[in-house]
């Protein structure tokens, strides 16, 4: 045999050697890694179908990823619900209490609940979440609401509820104290009751009467005004009832009663000698009542009224003020602006639904809207309620702070034990329907992975009996080709031609 040719025949044997060393190492990987090739070329007719497996698989983790960050927002969304509604219970326990005393002690003992109550609101209502603010709406850069000392005393330069409160009152009780309502006397025998033009105080709304001997004409006309004309004088027992309409739209009646006791007690007028002196006791009765009710009930009244426009506003709406200074003769309400008042509610306001605000996508065909604003009609009236006690001026020495503080509490108490819980509840379901849909997008998606999983082990994934297998046959023929190389490179020409 020629050198030549047995240099080849060693050559080729050289290469089938590296060959299936090759293909050991690879083996070894495929055992080591479980996959059939490190590339998609590798996997030949079935690298599309992996492919996009694979993309399918990237997607699901992209899902559940949202899934995960949405879910933690939602639970401390939920966590300030579940805190807010507890203030709300303490809220309206401290008022009970509060209108359980006659004086002050009681109503101040509650505003102080009520001040520390709204400063720890305000600051769930700036929750964030990895610097995402959880109550502003789609500006989730920007911290929903403003200050406890800007929102109830203003920064120097715009006023706060205390103040916006304080020129209502002033405008609402007026320069005489009686609601701006005029009571005179046109003839000895008469009694007259007039409105001031314009929105604020009572309004009268209707008159009722069982006094004999007595004319009620009205109330009529623009301002409204109404007149008792006595022509004798009536009997003891019998009422005059005037129904009075307050600046939050609630209403009150005003009763006085003739009795023949002088001096008379509350809500009673003494029946004169003469028709006279009858409608001089009446007129001093109407106005001393209509002044008791305009500090209590009238006053409190009017707190809401503000409270309504200061909570009212955002960005976009500033709220309604009283057009002055001076304040008690006011007779119309002006726009304010976001550079003369505080605008409580920082973030972003839409019209649109607070919930679209944010939206996770978290399947290829499912979209949950989670988004919340903390102007929410919900959430603003338990910070409006609980603001509007904490906001109020109480004085230990008013002779009227215990029947103000009564006035308002059944107004704020009404309002946290109606609509405001109902509105959380309603937003805490609207959640918790959003994280329904996520667990159950979370449950789909393992279920889908885990399918998609297999099918892709099939495809790029290998046997390890088989890769086994293959081994040891790779190695019983390596150690074949090396002992016949072996012997090739040992043959000489003394040897060939034994």
């Amino acid at each position: 045999m020629s050198s030549s040719v047995m240099g080849a025949q060693s050559a080729i044997a050289i290469q089938q050697l590296v060959d299936m060393r090759n293909q050991f190492n690879d083996l070894q990987r495929q055992i080591s890694t479980g996959q059939k090739s490190t590339n998609y070329a590798g996997l030949g007719l079935n690298r599309g179908v992996t492919v996009s497996l694979n993309a399918q698989l990237s997607a699901i983790t992209g899902y559940d990823s949202t899934i995960s960050t949405v879910s933690t927002r939602i639970d401390l969304m939920n966590t300030v619900f579940t805190r807010m509604s507890d203030m709300g219970s303490t809220m309206r326990q401290a008022m009970v209490t509060a209108n359980a005393t006659s004086d002050a002690s009681g109503a101040i003992t509650a505003q102080t609940t009520a001040q520390m109550s709204l400063d720890e609101l305000l600051g769930l209502l700036n929750t964030d979440a990895g610097g995402r603010y959880l109550f502003s709406g789609r500006a989730t850069d920007t911290p929903a609401v403003d200050s406890y000392d800007h929102i109830l005393n203003g920064d120097g330069t715009r006023a706060g509820l205390k103040q916006i409160i304080s020129e209502r009152a002033q405008a609402d009780v007026g320069a005489n104290g009686l609601g701006r309502l005029t009571v005179t006397q046109p003839t000895a025998t008469s009694v007259s009751v007039t409105e001031d033009a314009g929105v604020f105080g009572f309004k009268l709304a209707s008159a009722n009467s069982t006094l004999s001997n007595a004319t009620v004409t009205g109330p009529s006309g623009s301002p409204a005004a109404l007149s008792v004309d006595f022509t004798g004088t009536p009997t003891d027992g019998e009422a005059f009832t005037l129904r009075l309409t307050l600046p939050d739209g609630s209403s009150q009646n005003l009763t006085l009663t003739a009795t023949t006791n002088s001096p008379p007690g509350a809500n009673q007028f003494t029946i004169g000698a003469t028709a006279a002196a009858t409608a001089a006791n009446f007129q001093s009765a109407l106005s001393s009542g209509l002044g008791n009710l305009a500090a209590t009930s009238l006053k409190a009244a009017s707190a809401v009224a503000a409270s309504n426009e200061f909570f009212a506003a955002d960005a976009n709406n500033p709220p309604q003020r009283v057009a002055g200074p001076p304040f008690d003769t006011a007779t119309a309400l002006t726009a304010g602006s976001a550079a003369d008042t505080v605008i409580w509610y920082t973030g972003e306001a839409g019209s649109d639904s607070a919930r679209g605000t944010a939206v996770a996508r978290i399947d290829q065909s499912l979209a949950v809207p989670y988004g919340a604003r903390a102007n929410e009609a919900g959430l603003r009236n338990l910070v409006q309620n609980i603001a509007t006690l904490a906001a109020v001026t109480l004085s230990p020495s008013d002779p009227n702070a215990g029947g103000f503080s009564l006035a308002l509490n059944q107004r704020l108490s009404a309002n946290l034990t109606g609509s405001g819980l109902q509105g959380l509840t309603d937003i805490a379901a609207e959640l918790a329907s959003a994280q329904t849909s996520l667990n159950a997008a979370k449950t789909r998606h393992q279920q889908t992975s885990m399918t998609l999983s297999d099918f892709l082990q099939q495809v790029s994934g290998v046997s390890n009996e088989e890769v086994g297998s293959k081994i040891l046959a790779l190695q019983t023929r390596m150690q074949a080709s090396m002992q016949t190389t072996a012997m090739l490179f040992q043959t000489s020409l003394v040897n060939y031609l034994k």
